[in-house]
């Protein structure tokens, strides 16, 4: 793409001769790199004239290459306001706009540049580029016809319009983009590396591996291109040229956890068990919250027949997610084996509980792969997986939408934990007299409605639901089956914890809270699902965003059952804001944004200090394209406490 650095053009005569003088050393300190130094210096000229077009224009290219987009975009608008025939203001505006994500207002300035200047090509390409990035596949292969039209020998015009072609399922097409890429600029890997896809999508591993040779011959830092040479050594059977792109792509990136998770199947399948055994330590190290490496770990253990050691490690994994059937199903053979024959079938019998359970309950196809005992995970990861920080468990804070950059506060739902200064601090800025009655009927000072997990330790969490059992074995009531419903969420075991929330709403059908944590029961318990089949995604080559679309196969999950429970919640008090709040997350993780947006902005409306859903309202708003009222949440919600405010501005703004 054709971005902003600096134009030396003739920028028009002036009769003043400082106003002269301030613009060549604007333009001088861009020259040098020196941004901040070049907005200074334009911000003189400014204050002198405020009418100075070019001086707006400068500043706002100043402002693009410090990656302030919303104060470029501001920039630009000022020169337009002064001038509005300004083509170039037009081109440059539109070019933020489309980095900011908002695509329609982008196409507007594009539109308007080239109806003023339909000579020129560089506007072509940049709206290309923008129509590539909104999915308008045809209208960008028009834009990069009008572009190769004037400029032939402009590589990237050849591998975007390729892009189009190939997303629209036109591979004869597309390869002959990419053909002519190479031929236009044999020395960028660019090229290749796309072509290299074509080939991999149809099985033509030889072909694909020559241009991932020539890619890395031309840039030999390039990280995925390595990495996606060993995925065609390995399915080519070559296990030894795989671990050794391997070992190169580690060599570049010494803590990539994916890599070592990677070279550690290749190195069980040739039987070299104890590097595999360092490599999953390694990635145990650096992902200990993900429950594949324990498992994968556990069977590596088993192969060589440290069955103590195994049996960790399954238990591990069902620590991770009490409800991987999977795992109780591996750590009775194992328990077998050391003649633990009570223990054996105490696990089997609680796998084929949980998978009879998981399909009495679920029938829908998305829940299949939850009874798939026999589902194997040694399958090579792609590039795309996000090993690193990710597990089996819950991750409501990750959606399963199209835009993996949404990263959301999590649900609120009760929970049992010693409340720290700062949750209690929080607690202050909304007051609910019911909320805390109902608190006060259930007796139990650690009881607190909060987004976070518990701080009490797993240990404890566990003696804790042993003494709740007890006592409903003593005495049943809605009270007791809620705190056991809490307890078997915090230690995983979603399906019960559903099960004892349910007898508890019979018990009390008119408590609103009670829905409340049977919803986000529910929605953890499908998370784990999707957390599951979205492991394996298909392969690109390019890993920039701005080169190429995700052509990942999406799919939305079925949180019917959760949002009912909350719109039970919001029957029975329509006035709790928490309960609009949550709704919201649920709309947000099941594709229905504008109805997200709505309730949160119900819940900001009932609690205007709401800092959470302030933050969530913003990255909704930037996932709909309104970057500026987005980042206007966000920065609302840096004010209100939250702190992660200020990263997500700066790295929403950097995209």
């Amino acid at each position: 793409m054709f971005t902003v650095i600096i134009l030396l053009g003739a920028w028009g005569a002036s009769t003043q001769y400082n106003k002269e003088y301030f613009h060549y050393m604007g333009r001088q300190a861009m020259m040098n790199n020196d941004y901040q130094q070049a907005i200074k210096t334009l911000n003189v000229l400014l204050r002198f004239d405020e009418d100075d077009y070019e001086g707006y224009f400068l500043r706002g290219i100043a402002k693009y290459n410090l990656d302030d987009l919303l104060g470029a975009d501001s920039d630009f608008s000022s020169a337009l306001e002064k001038n509005p025939v300004y083509t170039i203001a037009y081109t440059y505006r539109a070019i933020t706009r489309s980095r900011l994500g908002n695509y329609d207002d982008a196409l507007k300035d594009f539109h308007e540049a080239i109806d003023l200047r339909p000579d020129l090509p560089d506007p072509y390409y940049s709206r290309g580029v923008t129509r590539l990035l909104n999915q308008q596949f045809k209208e960008a292969i028009e834009d990069f016809d009008m572009f190769i039209r004037h400029e032939k020998k402009v590589a990237d015009a050849y591998v975007n319009r390729g892009m189009c072609y190939q997303h629209l399922k036109d591979t004869v097409r597309a390869y002959e983009d990419y053909e002519r890429a190479i031929r236009t600029n044999r020395e960028d890997p660019n090229g290749y590396n796309h072509r290299s896809v074509l080939y991999m999508q149809q099985n033509r591993h030889k072909e694909a591996e020559a241009d991932l040779d020539i890619a890395i011959k031309h840039d030999s830092t390039y990280l995925l291109s390595f990495f996606n040479r060993a995925l065609v050594y390995s399915n080519t059977n070559r296990p030894m040229l795989a671990l050794s792109d391997f070992d190169h792509v580690i060599k570049l990136d010494s803590t990539n956890s994916l890599t070592y998770f990677n070279r550690a199947i290749v190195r069980t399948q040739i039987g070299d068990y104890n590097r595999a055994m360092e490599d999953y330590n390694r990635v145990a190290e650096y992902s200990p919250e993900n429950v594949l490496v324990y498992y994968n770990r556990a069977g590596l253990h088993s192969q060589i027949g440290n069955i103590d050691k195994a049996i960790e490690d399954y238990s591990q994994a069902i620590k991770l997610y009490p409800d991987f059937a999977n795992a109780f199903l591996n750590r009775s053979y194992m328990r077998m084996i050391k003649g633990d024959m009570k223990g054996a079938q105490a696990d089997r019998q609680i796998a084929e509980r949980k998978i009879a359970d998981h399909k009495s309950r679920l029938s829908d196809s998305t829940y299949s792969i939850y009874s798939d005992t026999t589902q194997k995970f040694d399958k090579l990861l792609s590039f795309d997986t996000n090993l690193k920080g990710s597990s089996f468990e819950n991750n409501i804070e990750q959606t399963t939408a199209q835009n993996n950059d949404i990263n959301l506060i999590s649900l609120f739902k009760f929970t049992i934990t010693i409340a720290d200064s700062t949750m209690l601090a929080r607690q202050e800025l909304y007051h609910s007299q019911r909320l805390e009655d109902f608190i006060e009927k259930v007796g139990d000072d650690r009881l607190h409605l909060s987004r976070d997990g518990s701080n009490i330790q797993p240990d404890s969490l566990v003696a804790l639901d042993r003494e709740v059992a007890e006592e409903l074995h003593r005495k049943e009531d809605w009270i007791l089956l809620f705190k056991r419903g809490i307890t078997q969420s915090l230690i995983k075991q979603y399906t019960n914890a559903v099960g004892t929330l349910t007898f508890a709403i019979t018990a009390n059908p008119s408590n609103p809270f009670l829905y409340i944590n049977r919803s986000t029961t529910r929605a953890e318990m499908i998370d784990f699902i999707s957390s599951i089949d979205n492991s394996y995604q298909r392969i690109t080559i390019d890993s920039d965003p701005a080169k190429r679309l995700n052509n990942r196969s999406s799919r939305t999950y079925n949180y019917d059952d959760a949002i009912e429970d909350i719109n039970k919640a919001i029957k029975l008090y329509p006035d709790f804001a928490y309960s609009y709040y949550n709704r919201a997350g649920l709309y947000a993780i099941s594709g229905k944004y504008p109805e997200a947006f709505e309730d949160y902005t119900k819940a900001i409306e009932l609690h205007p200090n709401f800092g959470e859903a302030y933050y969530n309202r913003g990255l909704i708003q930037i996932y709909m394209k309104d970057t500026h009222k987005g980042c206007l949440d966000l920065s609302k919600a840096g004010e209100l406490g939250i702190e992660d405010a200020y990263e997500a501005l700066k790295f929403y703004l950097e995209k």
